[in-house]
């Protein structure tokens, strides 16, 4: 049941839980019907995650269409998402191919050229009646052995007040510690930042890089209006073992096989993340 993501992470904000947003590595059947089957068995509503990078293989256009065809054949929400689009080009790439979630991250600007850029965005996507997600605050971002490859930003929650005052996304990544890819040892998130920033929005908030974070902060974190988690790293890693797993005991080469396992074994790996973001039996 194809969707925008607007109005299930309104819900999710108001009644005090997330929806999990899968990436799905550049239109892998294996992942993406994995995560719509854990949504339809849970009756979770879920976003089907595309980072353009991931796409290089397959291309954005062929992630979308397979995202459509299992969306279409499970009976709860699902939205397809294309996360940090880094250009107004790359967003409207994404609208045209069909995404019903575009994400326009300028969180490497200066706030009032990320406003600018992100309001582009929203000025389009609002024609079409497909909601933003915004960051600001950059994100750390790790490499395989939880190392910093990039700088992070704890964001200023005055920064965050001066952006939407500028601009008007449909929901908001701030950074507050968090990263992408494995942390290496505890992260400091900072929930104190979300917690100044309730103080005068009452936007949906997402929280990225949640691999590796304790489930306390995760789910302390929806309680302060957190209505999309974001998980990438876990997901991938789990379906390479998953595979490399199948492939070891399937000896007479039958691929489908091979990917039947993977997906089987990914799809409870999922469960637990919905499970986590309170959003089993939110569909009725």
């Amino acid at each position: 049941m194809l969707v925008t993501s607007k109005e299930m992470l309104e819900v999710a904000r108001d009644n005090k839980y997330a929806v999990p947003a899968i990436n799905t590595q550049g239109g892998n059947y294996d992942i993406i019907w994995s995560i719509c089957r854990a949504a339809e068995e849970m009756k979770s509503p879920i976003i089907l995650a595309h980072y353009v990078a991931t796409g290089a293989y397959s291309g954005q256009d062929f992630f979308v269409n397979v995202a459509k065809w299992c969306a279409n054949k499970v009976n709860v929400p699902v939205a397809i998402h294309l996360d940090h689009g880094s250009s107004f080009e790359i967003c409207m790439d994404g609208l045209r191919d069909g995404c019903t979630s575009i994400m326009i991250d300028g969180s490497e600007l200066p706030v009032e050229e990320n406003a600018a850029l992100t309001q582009r965005v929203v000025d389009v996507c609002r024609c079409f009646n497909v909601p933003v997600e915004a960051e600001i605050g950059e994100l750390l971002r790790l490499d395989a052995l939880g190392d910093a490859i990039e700088n992070k930003n704890v964001v200023d929650p005055q920064d965050v007040k001066r952006f939407l005052e500028l601009c008007s996304p449909d929901s908001l990544a701030i950074g507050i510690g968090n990263a992408h890819g494995y942390y290496k040892g505890e992260p400091d998130i900072r929930l104190d930042v979300l917690e100044k920033v309730r103080e005068f929005t009452n936007i949906p908030l997402v929280l990225h890089g949640c691999t590796g974070m304790k489930e306390e902060i995760i789910k302390r974190s929806i309680e302060l209006g957190v209505a999309k988690i974001n998980f990438g790293t876990h997901i991938r890693f789990k379906y390479v073992e998953h595979y490399a797993k199948a492939l070891a005991e399937e000896l007479n080469g039958h691929s489908f096989k091979i990917s039947q396992k993977a997906n089987d074994l990914l799809t409870e790996d999922i469960k637990d993340i919905i499970r986590l973001s309170g959003s089993e039996n939110r569909v009725k």
